[in-house]
C-alpha cells in the first residue's frame, strides 16, 4: 500500500430491492446507509477519486433482482450521481466475470473503498478478492448494510452479521471505518489504518482475562 492511496470508490448493488423491495436493509438503518453512500460518492468525486457503480442482476422471473424489474433498479442515490465504470454482475464478487480487476490495473489503482449491501455477502466477497488480488481495501462499515438470515445452520439477525463480518474484515482483509473517517482519510490524502489476525486475537484473549 502506498504512503498516499490511489483509490477507486466500488459502490455495490445499491438497488431499489434492498429498500423498498424483498430483501431490505435492515442494519444499519438503511436511510442512514443511503445518505452515507451518497456522502461518499460525491466527496470521491472532489477528491478526483474514480468511482465505480456495481448492478446485480438475476434471469427475469427471479423473485428477487429480476433483470427488468423495478427492484433490480439502480436506487435514486446512486443513479443520479455521476460514475466513472460500470459493472454488471450475476454472482457476488464485483470481480467475477466482469472487468474490475482490468479497469482497475488500467487507471493505477492500489486501494479499494467498499461501500453498497450486503455487508456479508457481496461486499465480503469483493473485499476478499481485492485482498487476493494485492489491493489494499477499505470497508464503509456505515455505507453499507445487512438483513437477517435463519436457516438450516441457526439464525442471526442484520446487526450480528454486520458486526461480526466487520470484526473479520479488519483483523485482515479491509480498514473498517466510518464513512466520516474515510472522507477525512480522503482530504488528507493518507490510507486507513489496517489491523491483523494475531493482535486482534491477542486483544480477545487479554478481554477474556479481564473480564
Amino acid at each position: 500500500m502506498s504512503a498516499t492511496p490511489r483509490r477507486a470508490l466500488v459502490v455495490i448493488d445499491v438497488q431499489n430491492e434492498y429498500v423498498t423491495g424483498d430483501l431490505p436493509i435492515e442494519y444499519p438503518d438503511v436511510q442512514t446507509s443511503l445518505s452515507n453512500i451518497g456522502r461518499a460518492m460525491d466527496a470521491a468525486r472532489a477528491a478526483g477519486v474514480p468511482v465505480v457503480v456495481v448492478q446485480n442482476f438475476a434471469p427475469a422471473g427471479a423473485p428477487i433482482f429480476a433483470r427488468g424489474s423495478v427492484g433490480a433498479e439502480l436506487h435514486s442515490v446512486v443513479a443520479s450521481r455521476e460514475r466513472d465504470h460500470y459493472v454488471e454482475k450475476a454472482l457476488p464478487s464485483a470481480f467475477a466475470g466482469t472487468d474490475l480487476a482490468a479497469w482497475l490495473s488500467a487507471h493505477g489503482i492500489d486501494t479499494l473503498s467498499v461501500a453498497g449491501y450486503m455487508t456479508h455477502n457481496c461486499d465480503a466477497s469483493t473485499v476478499f478478492d481485492a485482498t487476493h488480488a494485492g489491493l489494499a481495501v477499505e470497508f464503509l462499515e456505515d455505507a453499507s448494510g445487512a438483513v437477517p438470515y435463519e436457516n438450516a445452520a441457526g439464525a442471526a439477525s442484520a446487526a450480528e452479521i454486520h458486526r461480526v463480518f466487520k470484526v473479520v474484515m479488519h483483523s485482515r482483509f479491509a480498514a473498517v471505518a466510518s464513512t466520516d473517517a474515510w472522507i477525512a482519510a480522503l482530504a488528507a490524502g493518507a490510507p486507513l489504518q489496517h489491523d491483523n489476525i494475531y493482535a486482534s486475537n491477542q486483544r480477545a484473549r487479554a478481554s477474556q482475562v479481564t473480564a
